[in-house]
């Protein structure tokens, strides 16, 4: 049997610049919470957010918020399934393909925190698990500076 190749899909350049704006400018709240997205491939997406007084939840440890670790990895979750689903309709241009923000919205999420957020800057990774016509569910992990494994999500969105 011969053996196929698998050619990785490359979003475009017009589409990510979207995408940025989607994720960091035009979705307020994570434009408060300073996410960045650092890397956006179809494979997954890497985003960060720097510490600061605003995103405080111990004020004794300068312990990020829960929330906003769970808001984070929300965002980060629904950005790679988005991704994923992009690149399933590389046949659109890429403003339709960014319409389709639109219709996201979450379903379900988990997080488990399994360390105290503390840090300079924290790093936001999640992959695409599974996208249907209907529904995408994801993985997310948020690490401290040096890579370790603060907390980590599960989540489902509709995205039709």
């Amino acid at each position: 049997m011969p053996h196929r190749t698998h050619t990785p899909i490359v979003l475009e350049p017009e589409y990510i610049e979207g995408f940025r704006q989607i994720y960091e400018e035009k979705i307020v709240f994570n434009k408060t919470l300073g996410l960045k997205l650092v890397k956006v491939t179809p494979e997954g997406v890497e985003a960060r957010i720097d510490m600061r007084p605003e995103l405080v939840g111990h004020f004794a440890y300068n312990r990020i918020h829960g929330g906003v670790i769970s808001a984070v990895l929300d965002a980060i979750g629904s950005a790679a399934v988005m991704a994923a689903l992009a690149a399933k309709h590389m046949d659109e241009p890429p403003a339709k393909r960014l319409e389709r923000f639109a219709k996201l919205g979450t379903i379900d999420l988990r997080v488990d925190y399994l360390r105290p957020g503390i840090g300079e800057h924290f790093t936001i990774t999640a992959n695409a698990l599974r996208v249907g016509s209907r529904v995408g569910s994801s993985r997310m992990e948020f690490c401290g500076p040096d890579g370790t494994l603060m907390s980590t999500g599960a989540a489902a969105y509709i995205v039709s």
